[in-house]
């Protein structure tokens, strides 16, 4: 007598993140090493990486064919209020040029980074807050959504699972994670040590 069974196959988001796990923890690890929340110093530091990230993907952001797909995607957009973060500090952002046009594949991957970013930005926004910098002045770019960064996440992955992709696409799409979680780590090398 055999059982048969229905067990559904993990979906992409599902797939990035076991995929990149190893990768987020490094970047996680390399984040809170720098210490961002020690001292004013250290988080005018952290603003110039998360600066150069966003600036990076904002034309993703603004791309009318990956707004078909993900249909919130224009007002996810951090770069703003890291501009105004910079404006509460009375500081400029640094010169960073726009990231490459990319295919939707990976532009896929690189959102899946970013976006997912948005989920451990609750605990920095927490730290933040102990040096002074909140939602509101120095750390806007850290906030959460209004109806929750758990629900904001949930939609986002069901566009992106939603997205219909080649077998091929599947396998850049993956490597796009991995390699946008290996440019944060470059970034993190460049900006907060």
């Amino acid at each position: 007598m055999s059982i048969a069974t229905d067990v559904e196959a993990p979906n992409r988001a599902k797939r990035l993140k076991a995929a990149s796990t190893a990768a987020h923890e490094r970047v996680d690890s390399g984040v809170m090493h720098a210490a961002p929340f020690a001292g004013r110093a250290n988080y005018e530091r952290f603003l110039r990486f998360q600066y150069h990230l966003h600036r990076r993907v904002e034309t993703l952001y603004a791309d009318a064919a990956l707004q078909e797909l993900l249909p919130d995607l224009a007002e996810r957009s951090r770069l703003a209020a890291l501009e105004q973060d910079f404006a509460d500090l009375g500081l400029t952002p640094p010169d960073a040029a726009p990231g490459p046009t990319l295919e939707r594949a990976e532009a896929l991957g690189w959102l899946y980074v970013v976006e997912g970013s948005n989920m451990g930005a609750a605990i920095l926004a927490k730290e933040a807050v102990k040096i002074g910098f909140t939602a509101e002045h120095g750390a806007r770019h850290l906030a959460g959504h209004p109806e929750g960064r758990a629900l904001h996440w949930r939609r986002f992955t069901a566009a992106l699972n939603e997205v219909e992709l080649t077998d091929e696409e599947e396998a850049r799409i993956e490597a796009a994670a991995t390699a946008a979680f290996e440019h944060v780590e470059t970034l993190i090398g460049q900006e907060m040590r």
